[in-house]
Formats: structure tokens, sequence, C-alpha cells
């Protein structure tokens, strides 16, 4: 049976010029980069190197990138770094914290967690299309807030929020700016300094690189208290022993990134709108998220009178992987935070689908998408007693 990759928004193969980067350190030059001996500096210089090359993909300085075990924890870090350095403001009404109500679950927990311990947290509203309000934004900072963290485009739905205009916001008000870009980065082209951008958050196995890597940005002069205490590694920020064939292969992953963007992005836009032009033409399918403003690699649907997970067991049954929602919590049976967000009701939700293109998928992948799609569709109506056609 023929196999369809389209969940490469939840993870993408590893490219095989990463693997052969990565291959000789698991093997041959196998040292502790915290090691003095010449088997401990060559693991440290491979480490430096994939740090310049993370680095330059987001326009940023090598002392600036921070290795971590993913956009998770790359997260968790930025925003709970910065704010146990800024607990003790303790004016009415406390420290306070900026995000969206669409954030990925690994900023919104961390913000959860924040607010127990007597953070103030303000979960900004989004329109019917994924996107903060910028107005919103100005009026929601007050004299204790320290950070604004708003990612920099949607896992499920694909917006992609005015990261520009939002550092230039954070920046007017001298608050610092943290933006989840697991999904952006390699998609959208990226300058920290540009965008006005003190954090920022990227993960390996997006940008077909290794799991279990990742790593932050962290602006030069931003000061965070580490989560993970140990032996003093990466500027005292992340003890561990260095997870030496993961990082190469980000660096890799971002130097190849850096080198076929503009013909990867030209490749994905055209594959996603050929999704989007023929799946509408199912009657009452919409697209979710921003029509033009969204990721070149998302497609993401909802379909009257059907449930989106026996979509996805359908189009699986026909070899196409797909999505409900994020990866990272797509087995839970509960409406996904983002499509409540931008306004869909429960049913509506859950007639949702993400559909996410790769490098490595063709037209002619696409062409049988499209029609077996209807089929499955065309099936599910038939059982449900939700369509009345």
């Amino acid at each position: 049976m023929k196999r369809i990759f389209l969940d490469n928004a939840s993870t993408t193969q590893v490219d095989t010029e990463v693997l052969n980067a990565m291959v000789p350190y698991f093997t041959r030059y196998y040292g502790n980069p915290s090691s003095i001996h010449a088997y401990g500096r060559e693991a440290h210089e491979a480490v430096d190197a994939a740090r310049g090359s993370v680095g330059k993909l987001l326009g940023a300085q090598d002392d600036e990138i921070i290795f971590t075990a993913g956009g998770t924890e790359s997260d968790n870090l930025a925003i709970k770094g910065v704010a146990y350095l800024n607990k003790d403001k303790r004016t009415s009404p406390g420290p306070h914290i900026i995000t969206s109500a669409i954030e990925h679950p690994g900023v919104l927990e961390a913000c959860r967690h924040l607010e127990a311990q007597g953070f103030k947290v303000k979960y900004l509203p989004v329109d019917s299309q994924g996107l903060i309000n910028l107005d919103d934004l100005r009026t929601s900072i007050s004299k204790n807030t320290f950070l604004i963290t708003i990612m920099f485009a949607n896992n499920e739905i694909g917006t992609i929020e005015p990261i520009q205009d939002i550092g230039k916001i954070a920046q007017e008000h001298q608050v610092l700016f943290h933006t989840d870009a697991v999904q952006a980065v390699a998609k959208v082209p990226i300058n920290v300094k540009k965008l006005h951008v003190d954090l920022l958050a990227l993960s390996s196995h997006k940008i077909y690189g290794p799991k279990g890597t990742g790593a932050l940005f962290i602006r030069n002069g931003v000061t965070l208290q580490p989560l993970i205490h140990g032996g003093g590694h990466e500027k005292g920020l992340r003890s561990s022993t260095y997870n030496v064939p993961g990082i190469v292969g980000l660096g890799k992953a971002c130097q190849l990134a850096g080198r076929r963007m503009k013909k990867d992005t030209t490749h994905l836009k055209t594959l996603r709108d050929m999704l989007i032009k023929n799946i509408l033409q199912l009657e009452e399918s919409y697209l979710n998220g921003h029509p033009t403003q969204r990721l070149v690699n998302n497609a993401h649907f909802r379909f009257t009178g059907i449930e989106g997970e026996s979509l996805l067991l359908g189009l699986d049954k026909k070899g196409i992987a797909t999505s409900t929602g994020s990866a990272c919590s797509s087995k839970k049976l509960k409406a996904s935070h983002v499509l409540l967000a931008i306004g869909l009701d429960p049913v509506q939700a859950h007639g949702s689908i993400r559909l996410s293109v790769g490098r490595k998928n063709t037209k002619t992948e696409m062409s049988y998408v499209t029609e077996a799609l209807p089929e499955v569709v065309a099936k599910l109506r038939t059982m449900s007693p939700l369509w009345n056609r």
C-alpha cells in the first residue's frame, strides 16, 4: 500500500546529510566535550561549529545559542528562567507575563505553573484567523510586565503572528520578548535582531534533524535563572553532558535549512496550495487559520458532519498520515484549545484535521491525497447523524 507522511508539523524525517554528519560522533569522535584531552577537544569543536550554524540561521552570535533537549525545554528555560529573576516584583498586582490563548502547551503549561506560584498571566485572545490584536497587547502591558511570550507561528492552524511588530512594542516598553519559533524556523527567514526578539526557541526534529535536541537563543545581556543545576554546562544555564551527535545533527540541519530555504519553501507552498485548492472544493469544507499569513507547509481543514479522528483513521487506512492537532497532545479527546480560541464550537473543532507537507513530499502524492480524502469524507458523512444532506 502506498504510504504518504503528511504530519511533518509533528516531526520530520532525518535528512540523509544530517544522519551522515552525526554517525562519526557515535563511533569515532565519542569524547566528552568537557574533557580537555584530544577526544574531548574534537567533540568540543563539533559542538562549537554547530552553535555557529544555529546562530547563522537566526542572525545571532554564536555565544547567544544554548543547546537544550528540545523546544519545550527551551520554552520553559526562557519563561521560567526570566520569571524566577522577577519574582520579587511585589507591588500590586505582582509580576506579570503576557502570552496568547493559542500557545503550544510548552508555553501555556509553563505559564500556568507560574500562576500557581503567584505570577499574573494575561492570555491575549485571537481573532477568527488566529492573530492577536496589537492594541490588546499594548493595553495589557503594565509597570509589572516583565515578559511577553507569543509564538512565531501556530503549530496547529499555521497562522504567522506579526512578530516584528510585537518585538517593537516589547522594546518600546522595555519588556523582554520570547517567541516559540519551533514551527517557523526553516520555513520563514528569521533575523532575531531585526525582529527585536530577546529569546527564541527551536527544535531539531521539526527541521529534518534528530529528536531530543533543541536550542534557545538568548540575546546577550539577558539573564536567566537555570532550571537544571549541575556541572555548569552552557554558561551554567543547562547542566548536563552534551548530546554531541544530536547537536551536530541540529547544526547540520540548520546549515541545510539556510542553503535550501528558498527551494524548500517554494516546493512546500506549491504542495500546500494544491491541497487547499482541491480540498476546499468539497461541500462544507473550510480552511482553519489565516488564508495567506500562514506557514508554507500547513493546511488545516474542518468538515461539517464528521469527526476528525475518524477522518484521520480513514486516511491512515489508505496510507496517509495526518494529525488532528498538536502531536504533543493529539491523543487527548478534548477539543483543541487553539480551535476553540478562534471561535469554533467543540463539534467544529472535533471535525478538523491538519495536513502538513515536507521536503520529501511530491505533487503525485498530493494528487493521491486529494482523490482519497473526498472518498473518506463521503463515507463518514453517510454514517453521521450530523450530516443531513
